[in-house]
């Protein structure tokens, strides 16, 4: 029975993190820290930037969790913590492989979610300074995101040019 809650607990922990990643973007990254985010922002050289410090803020609390867990013999420790980092490596792959595309694993998807998460992402990067964001989640993907896509794949198929103007046509 320990394994299905270690299970359960570490599903919600992923589920979770969305909102955390959310309210984690939004309130600190776009706030107090903006000077570890804006180079993400406002493009700077390099292949690391000063916004990959996020990835270790992110990965101390499970590492923790993860060896006082397993030292302490606290299943529900490790669960939290191995959420935590399944949530991290989600957010990798999609954010710096698929989104960014820092690594080239990736390039060509034509899924509609991997555009849908595409799409909001660039609309959350239109804005270079930290006010008047937009789609501060990484896996959650906004409707109107995902209409726009299907939009783009309908008028693609009956071979029309697509426009990139989303907030002309798009609903509220």
């Amino acid at each position: 029975m320990t394994t299905l809650y270690f299970i359960l607990t570490l599903i919600a922990t992923f589920l979770v993190m969305e909102g955390v990643t959310w309210c984690t973007h939004k309130f600190v990254m776009h706030g107090f820290l903006w000077y570890l985010h804006r180079d993400h922002h406002q493009v700077e050289p390099g292949f690391f930037e000063k916004n990959d410090a996020f990835f270790v803020i992110f990965a101390i609390p499970s590492m923790l969790l993860i060896a006082f867990g397993t030292l302490n013999h606290v299943w529900w420790q490790q669960a939290i913590g191995f959420g935590i980092m399944a949530y991290g490596f989600a957010y990798f792959l999609v954010h710096d492989v698929i989104i960014h595309q820092r690594f080239k694993w990736f390039t060509r998807s034509n899924n509609t979610y991997v555009r849908a998460i595409r799409w909001a992402h660039k609309m959350h990067h239109k804005h270079l300074n930290k006010e008047q964001g937009e789609s501060f989640g990484m896996l959650y993907v906004a409707r109107k995101y995902w209409e726009k896509v299907r939009r783009d794949k309908k008028l693609m198929a009956g071979n029309r040019k697509v426009e990139y103007a989303p907030e002309a046509d798009m609903p509220s």
